[in-house]
């Protein structure tokens, strides 16, 4: 996911799926827990949230909220493209339906959607480099790679911009609709060494369609160095 030293000091520059991969798997690993904040700026309201998140691969992750006080306990769990929510309040889990898995996560600019996003961009679309920087060594160059879904792909962009630095730091990802219209971009910033790995600590949301809105997402906490028993990805685990 994150630079390889020895082949840079060879002169090799990434190749476009490395690249790809590590937009895809930015912040994660095979298992890992962090503690995060969440800021959700709209034109309607303010809010902020403390959580707590363990996942293990792609497949399965469980977020608990712990602040504000009146949402501590609401907890998420994905497994396999399938969300449950647990709400403390009524002692209730409730699964998501498919016709609500586009709406917010949470009030924020993520959908339900984008928790169980499993594609691969190496996968699911052609792809081409369309910029280069102009050392191919340097660790900072960014590499701009154009995404256009393939036709059998479960994928609702018309087309994906990756930007990601030689080091293999991803820098945003753009996101467009068929037509060609940027819907939305994804920004990252902050970069820390964390566990022997180059991670962006902020990741920043923005709606193109909602001037001055978007979702800032802040690691406090990430460690990658954890094992995660299966059972801490059940309904029952919902609960705290």
């Amino acid at each position: 996911m994150f630079v390889t030293f020895a082949a840079l000091a060879f002169g090799a520059p990434p190749t476009p799926e490395e690249l790809l991969a590590a937009a895809d798997d930015v912040a994660r690993g095979d298992q890992s827990y962090a503690v995060l904040s969440m800021e959700v700026h709209t034109a309607r309201y303010d809010r902020t949230m403390k959580m707590e998140a363990w996942s293990k691969g792609t497949e399965t992750s469980l977020i608990r909220i712990l602040e504000p006080e009146k949402d501590a306990g609401v907890a998420t769990l994905k497994v396999d493209g399938n969300i449950w929510n647990y709400l403390p309040k009524v002692d209730r889990t409730m699964k998501v339906p498919a016709g609500l898995m586009s709406g917010s996560w949470m009030g924020s600019h993520f959908s339900n959607d984008d928790l169980v996003r499993e594609n691969r961009m190496s996968e699911d679309f052609t792809f081409e480099v369309t910029t280069t920087p102009p050392d191919v060594n340097a660790p900072t160059g960014v590499w701009t790679i154009t995404c256009v879904p393939k036709p059998d792909a479960a994928v609702v962009w018309g087309k994906v911009v990756v930007d990601v630095r030689t080091d293999k730091v991803p820098v945003s990802i753009r996101y467009f609709d068929e037509k060609g219209v940027l819907m939305r971009t994804m920004a990252f910033s902050d970069v820390r060494e964390i566990g022997g790995r180059l991670v962006p600590a902020t990741m920043t949301l923005t709606p193109a369609d909602l001037p001055g809105e978007q979702t800032v997402v802040r690691y406090e906490e990430l460690d990658f160095d954890v094992t995660l028993d299966d059972a801490k990805f059940s309904l029952q685990a919902l609960r705290p």
